[in-house]
């Protein structure tokens, strides 16, 4: 038996969704069916589009609520319904603690966590009016689960987004299902930035126990499923996309330090 996930019909917002993971996400709502809405500070450099069909762009600041509230307006006036918000703008540079002063912690904080929090609520102002709810999708990170050093605010936001998507979940239930797709590491147009050319990409690739890196498509696929009527009776869930995680450090130090023949046992 196949898994169809139709989403004909139905409406999804992407935030963030121009370029990067964001882009992958509505590629694939695109290619099942949805109409989809991307908002961004700016345009993409291409039209987002999959299966000959292609997303709206609307221009955006998530960090103004205003402009966030009259944007899910506009979204519910001009297609008369919302069905799903992805959470995916976000990011951080990569800076140690002391290095900079509070503020520009802050800002990381405010993109990664503050603005899903303001277009959330946002939507659900949409959604719990309809007797099909919603489903709202947080893009979350490894880096909220373990030690960041260089992006400390935006593993703290991170760890903040996923704790705000389970509360979310138990206050707006039955009406509107809200999940995290916690995620490992992506390749995309700026991986590059982050580890180097592509064999410093394979490498890191290398230490997942996939033998690689998620592309951004596979991100899309995830969400596409929590969206749709197959994860009707998820919520409050945290759905872990990346590759099987990262190899424990001490196993390489033990692996580098113990004898060439190990030591025989004896069972008693």
């Amino acid at each position: 038996m196949s898994l169809t996930l139709d989403l004909s019909g139905r409406v999804a917002v992407v935030t963030g969704g121009t370029r990067g993971v964001g882009a992958g996400i509505a590629r694939s709502f695109l290619k099942a069916g949805a109409d989809v809405v991307v908002c961004a500070r700016r345009p993409p450099d291409t039209p987002v589009a999959a299966a000959g069909r292609t997303a709206r762009f609307r221009r955006l600041d998530l960090r103004d609520p205003p402009a966030v509230g009259e944007f899910f307006t506009h979204v519910a006036v001009e297609y008369g319904r919302l069905d799903c918000l992805v959470n995916n703008a976000g990011g951080t540079p990569y800076r140690l603690l002391g290095a900079a002063g509070p503020e520009r912690h802050a800002r990381v904080l405010e993109l990664n966590l503050t603005a899903p929090l303001t277009a959330s609520l946002a939507a659900y102002e949409v959604m719990r009016g309809r007797s099909a709810g919603g489903s709202i999708i947080m893009i979350g990170s490894v880096s909220g689960a373990r030690p960041s050093p260089g992006t400390a605010a935006y593993g703290a936001a991170k760890a903040g987004l996923e704790s705000l998507a389970r509360t979310m979940a138990v206050e707006w239930a039955p009406q509107v299902r809200v999940n995290t797709l916690v995620l490992g590491m992506v390749r995309t147009e700026l991986a590059a930035l982050h580890y180097g050319d592509e064999a410093g990409v394979a490498a890191v690739g290398a230490t997942v126990p996939l033998g690689r890196l998620a592309e951004p498509d596979e991100i899309g696929d995830a969400a596409v499923f929590l969206a749709s009527d197959r994860a009707a009776y998820l919520t409050g869930a945290s759905l872990l996309v990346h590759g099987g995680g990262e190899r424990p450090a001490f196993l390489d130090a033990a692996t580098a330090n113990r004898p060439a023949t190990p030591p025989s046992t004896e069972e008693s």
